[in-house]
């Protein structure tokens, strides 16, 4: 490994440094070129009507913005030099080529690539060559950046055998560059196991368990946007999804795909999903697990079905002087034969009319008639036929069928058979009878009951990818929405079992991925630590044994220790006081306290004249804490965290473990330092 000086001079000429920023200022050039073409394109010729002009216009729209060129965005952030070009036989006297590996493809006027987009075959050995295995590259070269500017490089000849192998200066001073404002991506530090998730293929769902500051979740940000390039035809008709656990999630990794050139994906969150009705109410923990569980699956599929009648009586349809007749007998056959089917109850009803006008045209063909297509489908519009349908197979409506079943005893009784016990039904039964779908105060779990029903009566749309992060806080309901999303596509899940913090969290991937319809999913794990310090970690790795037996611990690889500091208080003063520390170092300072303690010391704070902003708001020069309630850290990193009153985070919990669970995530959110303060003891499984 070899470092030249940060700032050398000399001649552009005999200056490596001098001609890497030469490279990089035509690069930028070629990039605003790029940019001009495409703006400078006219479509009013080339577009057959208005539709597609505006179609082309939105395309061109996005296309602008994803060749936007960020000043403090590194254009490119590495060099492979090839021994022999890629792709050939490696021949005696075949040259290598030399690539920059960057966030995008740039090319010159020429169409030849200046920048290599990260994604492509070519530079995959940025990430995963090593001496042991070099993949025929003789250089890797890392660029260091300061605002913007490239200002050192690092270079590993990897062919060497003289070289020792040695840790990246650059690599761990990206990792632990401060930062303000949003998540941002990491394709200048992927690791080597991490690439080799972020590139597995399209069709397969994979699930990766990793522990705080491993970088799961830019590892699934990643794979999205790999996958947009390996497969961007096929995700532009069937659509992507990044699913996190709340909006202030979401807002802090919204730039992520962006910076990479990737603007088509939506995001949301599960309750975004099943919105189907107003949530207005909130469960007790009992009902919220009961409603959760994956038995409510066959009790709505049960009172769905339960509303078709086997027929009893024939059907006469009257066409001009003619009368058929189609007897109760043949009626019961197709109504069981489309029961047998077992496709959706919806377009079973639909399919319906059209196998009786069919027994009707038989008839007809018997007795010497030619009826054609349009007779059948004017057969099964007759009245008679429509009442028999409405008789036989009545419309179902998801929202009044779930209102019933939690509001009639016996209705719930008749499907929850041999499925709930008395105790559970009564649990979710409502004590006030409710008027209507509008006047109910629906709670977040019947959103997903009613999502369930209305995937019972009519299939769910499928998207090709979807990206379901925090999933260890998903109930069985919950995932079975999830995978109803991607039934025809694939799914990257991410989590990490001993984060889950509510009273129904996942228990095992292999039980997540089944009721997720996954079951065939690869499970991997990260248990290399890169963003939480070793002394950070280490300390809150004492409670794994209690909220995770089992699961291996991460091991931070950062050679910098970071900041930890257990410190007993007399009051909110050294919290405030011990914030104003932090917010003296550069970079973002979080606040972590237990929900009810969040009105306090947000006075505590102003009374200081110390600004803060609430999660999910974006940090400024001037304000950089920010406020967070435990309940709202989840995914969530600051450079600095002050967390408050363990016992107090544990003790706003319904039970112990996830209270312990809840602290686990409280203690994990720090990049370079953490400060506990207390002044209750601490829980006795931090000795």
């Amino acid at each position: 490994m070899s470092t030249p000086a940060a700032d050398p001079v000399g001649h552009p000429l005999d200056d490596p440094l001098a001609r890497e920023r030469t490279h990089l200022a035509s690069s930028r050039s070629a990039l605003r070129a790029m940019r001009e073409d495409v703006e400078s394109l006219d479509i009013k010729d080339v577009t057959a009507n208005w539709v597609n002009a505006e179609v082309l216009a939105r395309q061109i729209d996005e296309r602008i913005k994803a060749l936007a060129d960020l000043s403090d965005t590194p254009l490119f952030f590495g060099r492979l030099n090839y021994l022999h070009a890629p792709g050939a036989e490696h021949a005696e006297g075949a040259e290598g080529e030399q690539f920059y590996i960057g966030r995008r493809h740039v090319h010159d006027g020429d169409g030849d690539p200046m920048v290599i987009d990260w994604r492509a075959p070519v530079s995959q050995p940025f990430y995963r060559a090593s001496k042991k295995d070099p993949q025929d590259i003789s250089l890797r070269r890392r660029f260091g950046y300061t605002g913007g500017e490239l200002t050192a490089y690092e270079d590993e000849h990897l062919m060497d055998p003289a070289e020792a192998a040695a840790t990246s200066k650059l690599l761990q001073q990206e990792i632990e560059r401060p930062r303000v404002g949003p998540m941002r991506d990491i394709v200048a530090t992927i690791q080597p196991e991490q690439d080799e998730i972020v590139r597995s293929g399209l069709g397969g769902t994979v699930c990766v368990q990793g522990g705080p500051g491993t970088g799961k979740t830019a590892v699934g940000l990643h794979r999205v946007a790999y996958l947009l390039y390996a497969h961007r035809e096929r995700l532009a008709r069937t659509g992507t999804l990044v699913i996190g656990p709340n909006k202030s999630f979401l807002h802090y990794i919204e730039q992520v795909l962006p910076a990479l050139g990737e603007l088509t994906v939506r995001q949301g969150t599960v309750d975004d999903l099943v919105a189907h009705v107003e949530v207005r109410g909130t469960d007790e923990a009992p009902a919220a697990v009961i409603k959760g569980d994956a038995r409510m699956a066959e009790v709505l599929r049960r009172a769905v079905y339960s509303h078709v009648s086997i027929p009893t009586e024939p059907v006469m349809v009257v066409r001009g002087s003619r009368r058929w007749r189609v007897p109760a007998y043949e009626l019961e056959a197709i109504v069981r034969e489309l029961l047998d089917r077992d496709i959706r109850y919806g377009a079973a009803r639909e399919a319906l009319p059209q196998r009786i006008a069919h027994a009707v045209l038989v008839q007809m063909e018997r007795s010497g008639e030619a009826p054609d297509d349009r007779v059948q489908d004017a057969v099964a519009r007759n009245t008679a036929v429509k009442a028999a349908v409405k008789a036989v197979w009545p419309p179902v409506e998801p929202e009044k069928l779930v209102l019933r079943l939690l509001t009639d005893a016996e209705f719930l009784a008749a499907h929850a058979d041999g499925i709930l016990d008395e105790d559970e039904q009564k649990t979710i039964l409502w004590q006030k009878p409710v008027r209507s779908v509008k006047a109910a105060k629906w709670a977040a779990a019947d959103a997903v009951l009613i999502d369930e029903a209305t995937d019972i009566v009519q299939r769910t749309h499928s998207l090709g990818h979807v990206v379901l992060d925090e999933a260890q806080d998903l109930s069985p309901m919950q995932y079975r929405a999830v995978g109803r999303r991607c039934t025809t596509g694939s799914a990257t899940v991410l989590g990490d079992l001993a984060q889950g913090t509510t009273p129904w969290a996942t228990r095992s991937w292999d039980e997540a991925l089944a009721h997720l319809g996954k079951s065939d999913g690869v499970i991997e794990e990260l248990t290399a630590g890169f963003r939480v310090p070793t002394d950070v970690i280490t300390y809150a790795s004492r409670l794994l044994p209690h909220i995770a037996p089992g699961l291996t611990p991460v091991a931070s690889v950062r050679e910098n220790p970071g900041f930890f500091d257990l410190r007993e208080t007399a009051g909110t003063a050294e919290v405030v006081a011990a914030c104003a520390e932090l917010l003296r170092n550069e970079g973002s300072t979080g606040l972590i306290a237990a929900d009810a303690r969040v009105p306090e010391l947000a006075e505590a704070l102003t009374a200081a004249g110390i600004g803060y902003i609430d999660p999910g708001e974006e940090t400024t020069v001037d304000t950089r804490l920010t406020l967070v309630p435990a309940s709202l850290a989840k995914g969530l990193e600051y450079d600095y965290v002050v967390l408050d009153e363990p016992r107090a985070v544990v003790d706003g919990e319904p039970d112990e473990r996830t209270g312990l669970r809840r602290l686990y995530v409280a203690l994990t959110r720090a990049v370079s330092g953490l400060i506990v303060t207390h002044t209750a003891p601490l829980p006795s499984q931090l000795a």
